[in-house]
């Protein structure tokens, strides 16, 4: 994660501010406790990642910063847990997952593509490299870049099934940011939430010290706002 460290860096050094990171394992993360690990946070990012491992922890401190208004920032499989906590919690879909966790789930909300799935060897499946987004005017994400089509690195295999995606609009989420034939999502946002971002992407690898990426440096202008009153350096969650 030193890449997304050095940009949570970039993104302070834009609002000349100090960023306090600190890391927690969402094995640890429940229902029950997640206000008690989370509370008195300033912002919460969930970053990029493989495997079941952790998947309910990071969905419960997704749930905890929609439901708190904590501003939330999701790349790549924080952006499919986001969806899958949305599935779960706002669409009614309690057994909702991704395909890559629960193979058998009643309700894969990530999937992969049909066009993948008879695709040999799991190489030939991944999403690799720089690929266009076109933004929805009016947007949180179209606001953080400026521009209607961005250029974003991708890594990954499993993506929104779009079976699902009028329920979750229904449930709140909006996808601002889409492929250019508009059958892939690549970015989501809640307008009823004060900065609630995710990305399919890597838009880490891109930032730089003297140009913080836009998601960082707005991600953590958010934080800030949420800090400000108290005239602190804000406290950022990275849940692994």
């Amino acid at each position: 994660y030193l890449s997304i460290i050095e940009s949570l860096q970039h993104g302070g050094f834009a609002h000349e501010a100090k960023v306090d990171i600190k890391w927690l394992t969402s094995d640890d993360i429940a229902r029950e406790n997640a206000k008690e690990m989370l509370c008195g946070l300033d912002g919460i990012l969930i970053p990029g990642g493989f495997g079941v491992r952790g998947v309910d922890g990071k969905v419960e401190a997704i749930r905890y910063a929609r439901e708190e208004g904590v501003p939330f920032f999701g790349i790549c499989l924080g952006l499919q847990c986001a969806v899958i906590e949305a599935a779960r919690n706002l669409c009614g879909l309690e057994k909702a997952n991704s395909s890559e966790f629960d193979p058998a789930t009643p309700h894969p909300v990530i999937d992969l593509l049909p066009s993948q799935r008879d695709v040999d060897g799991m190489g030939g499946t991944m999403r690799l490299g720089l690929y266009p987004c076109k933004l929805e005017e009016g947007t949180l994400a179209y606001k953080c870049y400026g521009e209607e089509v961005i250029y974003e690195r991708h890594r990954h295999r499993y993506e929104v099934n779009n079976h699902y995606r009028t329920a979750l609009q229904e449930a709140g989420l909006i996808f601002s940011g889409l492929s250019p034939d508009g059958r892939l999502v690549e970015i989501i946002e809640r307008e009823d939430h004060p900065w609630f971002l995710a990305g399919q992407f890597h838009p880490e690898f891109k930032s730089r010290p003297n140009r913080p990426h836009p998601l960082f440096r707005e991600f953590v202008g958010a934080a800030l706002r949420r800090r400000v009153s108290e005239e602190k350096s804000p406290s950022l969650k990275i849940v692994g």
